[in-house]
């Protein structure tokens, strides 16, 4: 049975389009037929980080509109098999997209066969976030360990209580995961940075993974490629490690404490 899962947050710059880049290709990477949504219209980055923004004919705009087919507008990604991107449009404004034809979509990418739909959510919490999260099955709470973030991240847990289809028709909640992204342990200890432990408090969200701050993320999206696929990267065993659990595998919670040096670090300053 088909899956959506929404890659969801309150704030601007906390990395939901990075994880939902790196998470659509690590179920991808499993076997599963995986596609990727880019909800957000008007200015459509998902493309560029999945380094397929020079095959873009038709978009996400364009099959909701109805003036193309949905395998008109599907790109395969040239690297793993049974991934997907769907791109948003980035000249036409969020109000194009409508709950009917994002359902209808959604509708025709489960009768396709595909495993996981991931919708990536642009920021905030106007239509085309909600638009996001309407038909989940499951969410990727993203945020970083500052007040602000995780405040606006308990907003959206508000909205996905209330306004999801789910709600609407009574049935079982949507399934929370919390991400914590660009997260220092050191910054931590210092006092700069909210610790793991103080955002599971305060959203009450079961924590599906941390991933460290890391100028690989960077790296891999100027390159065109998610981080995931960086074999040696930190970064991409955390997103590794996060898409396991999501299976349900028991894997060990990792980039959380200071990591000790041992006494030839510390005698040759490495």
């Amino acid at each position: 049975m088909s899956r959506v899962i929404v890659v969801t947050s309150g704030k601007g710059g906390v990395g939901k389009t990075t994880t939902s880049a790196s998470f659509s290709t690590g179920l991808a990477l499993k076997g599963y037929k995986v596609c990727v949504i880019d909800f957000d219209v008007g200015l459509r980055n998902l493309d560029l980080i999945m380094g397929c923004e020079r095959r873009v004919v038709y978009d996400f705009v364009n099959v909701v509109q109805g003036e193309a087919k949905l395998q008109q507008a599907l790109i395969k990604d040239k690297r793993v098999d049974n991934l997907y991107i769907l791109a948003a449009s980035q000249t036409r404004d969020k109000d194009a997209l409508t709950q009917e034809g994002v359902g209808r979509v959604i509708e025709e990418l489960k009768e396709a066969g595909f495993d996981y739909i991931v919708c990536d959510s642009p920021a905030g919490i106007e239509k085309g976030a909600q638009l996001a999260l309407y038909f989940a099955d499951e969410a990727l709470i993203v945020t970083n360990p500052e007040v602000s973030s995780v405040r606006d991240s308990d907003r959206i847990l508000g909205i996905l209580q209330a306004k999801s289809k789910r709600s609407e028709n009574g049935e079982s909640s949507i399934v929370e995961h919390l991400v914590l992204t660009r997260y220092n342990p050191a910054r931590v200890e210092a006092g700069e940075m909210l610790s793991v432990d103080d955002v599971i408090d305060l959203l009450n969200v079961k924590l599906l993974g941390v991933t460290p701050e890391s100028q690989d993320v960077l790296n891999a999206s100027n390159a065109g490629s998610p981080v995931i696929m960086e074999a040696n990267s930190l970064a991409a065993q955390a997103y590794t490690d996060i898409v396991n659990r999501f299976l349900g595998e028991e894997v060990e919670q990792r980039f959380i404490n200071v990591e000790k040096k041992g006494l030839f670090s510390k005698l040759f300053g490495k």
